[in-house]
């Protein structure tokens, strides 16, 4: 047996500490919308079926968005992984976008809800917490793979990145934000914010409001971390991340302030 700083070697057998954390994540998601579930009707059996949906979901939708929006620092392109159709599905070489995942997974989830005929609504709320968790358990995947670093610094908690894992034009700096660590630990606190909002508002929100919030306290969370981001998804002169969180949250606050509006009308 071998052990690396990134992976765990047995005979001809690889296991990454990345993908390791993806598969924490996922289970401790899973774990916690189990619990959350049961308020809203929903067994741990069925939480534990959907689990399979979403994380397929998850998986393709994270991969396609990469594909379709790779980063600068990968130095690929759409059109490259078009003119090479095999690389699309290689996912063991990295690329994978958390704005797909989220999208596809919470089609997986919907996907299941329409086949068994539960109410969707229901499931996305009760899995927004457990997305978050997953979220920033997932991200310790991004300190094995010396990955998802911000701008150099020297904070006393800075992290140092290896020479082959510095990007080009920042080769002769050591130490950056650990933007990953930043995310996990917003995302953690996302989770606690989630919770408690639905204890405490329980009576007061209507089906659908917790998954809204989720969209706003994330998409603001990376809108404003994609600032010490060096490896950025670029559209034109556009940082097509930070424009596409923006577009979110305003969406889903424009949603429940209109749904809220429409229930005030009627009552």
């Amino acid at each position: 047996m071998n052990i690396s700083a990134q992976a765990i070697q047995i005979g001809p057998v690889v296991i990454r500490f990345y993908s390791l954390a993806l598969i924490a994540g996922v289970l401790a998601g899973t774990w916690l919308f189990s619990l959350l579930g049961k308020r809203k009707g929903i067994s741990s059996e069925i939480a534990w079926d959907c689990m399979l949906w979403f994380f397929i979901g998850g998986i393709i939708g994270s991969r396609l968005w990469h594909v379709i929006f790779p980063s600068a620092s990968s130095g690929l392109t759409f059109g490259y992984y078009l003119s090479h159709p095999q690389l699309i599905f290689a996912v063991w070489n990295g690329g994978l976008g958390i704005p797909g995942a989220i999208l596809g997974g919470a089609a997986g989830m919907v996907l299941f809800c329409r086949r068994y005929r539960y109410p969707v609504s229901s499931f996305l709320d009760a899995g927004a917490p457990g997305l978050a968790l997953g979220q920033a358990i997932g991200r310790w995947g991004n300190y094995f793979n010396q990955e998802l670093y911000g701008a150099p610094s020297d904070l006393p908690w800075a992290i140092s990145i290896d020479p082959q894992y510095r990007l080009p034009n920042y080769a002769d700096q050591a130490t950056y934000h650990p933007l990953f660590a930043y995310e996990m630990i917003l995302n953690l606190l996302n989770v606690g914010a989630l919770i408690w909002i639905g204890r405490k508002f329980e009576d007061r929100l209507r089906p659908g409001d917790i998954f809204a919030l989720y969209l706003i306290l994330y998409p603001v969370e990376r809108f404003f971390l994609e600032f010490l981001r060096l490896d950025i998804v670029s559209f034109g002169s556009l940082n097509l991340n930070q424009t596409i969180m923006a577009v979110t949250a305003v969406c889903a606050a424009a949603y429940l302030i209109v749904t809220r509006a429409r229930n005030a009308d009627t009552k």
